[in-house]
């Protein structure tokens, strides 16, 4: 479960931190249609604080995983 934690937090970090960057700046016209942020017609005009909130939900996923990962290995006997 830890490993799937991890993998979907770096998911939404990269999509969030990803759209946020690519609608302030307007780099990588060419990942435009692979950002979430920029597919979804309701959240037009909300994109920078909506992947700054994916961003956010994204490293709560990533450090949750690493965490139940560590607890894990403290309740293991020696």
């Amino acid at each position: 479960m830890k490993g799937f934690l991890r993998l979907v937090g770096v998911v939404f970090l990269i999509q969030g931190v990803g759209g946020a960057v690519n609608n302030l700046l307007g780099w990588w016209r060419w990942a435009h249609d692979l950002l979430l942020v920029n597919r979804l017609e309701f959240l037009r005009g909300y994109e920078v604080v909506v992947g700054a909130v994916v961003a956010a939900i994204g490293f709560a996923l990533y450090a949750l995983g690493a965490e139940s990962g560590e607890a894990a290995r403290k309740e293991e006997p020696s």
